[in-house]
């Protein structure tokens, strides 16, 4: 007589690498997450001698080479910009904007940019690089 044996198979997933793989990847993508800047519009800056590096995270007016205006990434018509930075500059009580214009634009855009930063009584930067 044969004596059968009550085996039954029972599939596993080993599992116990997948908590490392996980951890991996969650550093990975924190590591990159701080080394991109999400409110960077690409643009050619003017280039400078000497640059000076702020942490704090300032408001930013970008314009573009075919004169579309930005706040910070947001797309805005220039008559409505300064009503927009006005709100801004008062609920972030911050009164220093970074300029970002590329350095083949007309000047006139800078000029425009700064008679609204001197009628809202602001402190304006202009993003160079080195």
């Amino acid at each position: 007589m044969a004596i059968k044996r009550n085996r039954r198979f029972h599939p596993e997933i080993p599992t116990s690498s997948m908590s490392d793989i996980m951890f991996f990847l969650f550093l990975f993508f924190l590591i990159i997450s701080t080394l991109a800047n999400p409110n960077v519009i690409k643009l050619t800056l003017p280039k400078a001698t000497s640059n000076e590096t702020t942490n704090k995270d300032h408001i930013s007016i970008s314009v573009t080479e075919d004169g579309r205006y930005f706040l910070n990434k947001e797309e805005l018509p220039f008559d409505q910009l300064e009503q927009a930075v006005f709100n801004e500059t008062t609920m972030r009580n911050d009164k220093v904007v970074v300029v970002r214009v590329p350095a083949d634009n007309k000047v006139q855009d800078l000029v425009d940019l700064m008679q609204m930063g001197v009628k809202l009584k602001l402190n304006f930067v202009i993003a160079t690089q080195k």
